[in-house]
């Protein structure tokens, strides 16, 4: 996958966009130097990219989020350091934004710095099997919720359609057409489907774009796929 010097990720509330953050920031440390994830989610604490801190520190990637992430104080606090993410123009970073059109408001401290430089891209993690975006109507009516907010354009698709650990091949392959049909309609590029590792073997010659994908561990405690994010 090609990277800008900025990666926005926007979705649903489930739609997996946190763990996607986690596996990119990882991919994004194989190139480059100065390698950073941002969680600026205040909607919801309760999967949250801090949960990988130890794994990040490990690997030399710095870790921009609330003070309270993770704590019992629920404060929806932005970042005191997220404005390194538009100033340091050496730093490669990817940023989990909030699954509504509230939690992108949150992103609009930073639109005018971001558009400015204009080397981002703004992804839709999309997932048929949560119970909101089943359908490619519903998820594009989010969509513009999400760029009204923001005030940014989304720039490409990333197909996260799963069920966490019980999901199956077929799963991945039936929601080839749901991603196809978003494209379709908004002109979006589908830029990745992701995959869970333990099915890359049997999927990867079968699915366009195929993005690895190894899930959090609060994620792997979590088997019902009504909480997966």
């Amino acid at each position: 996958m090609d990277y800008k010097r900025l990666t926005l990720l926007c979705g649903h509330y489930g739609s997996g966009k946190t763990n996607v953050a986690v596996n990119m920031a990882f991919d994004l440390k194989k190139r480059y130097n100065q390698v950073a994830v941002a969680d600026l989610d205040i909607v919801n604490p309760y999967f949250r990219t801090k949960d990988s801190a130890s794994d990040f520190l490990r690997a030399g990637i710095r870790l921009i989020c609330s003070e309270y992430a993770n704590s019992n104080v629920d404060i929806p606090a932005m970042p005191q350091d997220m404005y390194v993410l538009t100033d340091d123009k050496a730093l490669h970073a990817v940023l989990d934004i909030g699954g509504d059109d509230r939690g992108a408001l949150a992103l609009g401290r930073l639109t005018p710095a971001i558009l400015a430089e204009n080397d981002f891209d703004m992804l839709l993690v999309v997932n048929r099997y949560r119970p909101l975006t089943p359908d490619a109507a519903s998820t594009i009516e989010i969509m513009h919720e999400i760029e009204a907010a923001s005030r940014l354009p989304f720039t490409g698709i990333v197909n996260n359609s799963n069920l966490g650990e019980a999901t199956a091949p077929e799963d991945v392959l039936s929601s080839l057409g749901y991603a196809d049909e978003i494209s379709r309609l908004t002109g979006l590029p589908i830029v990745a489907t992701t995959i869970r590792e333990a099915l890359l073997p049997a999927l990867k010659d079968s699915v366009p774009h195929p993005f690895p994908l190894t899930l959090q561990q609060n994620l792997l405690k979590n088997t019902s796929p009504c909480i997966f994010r």
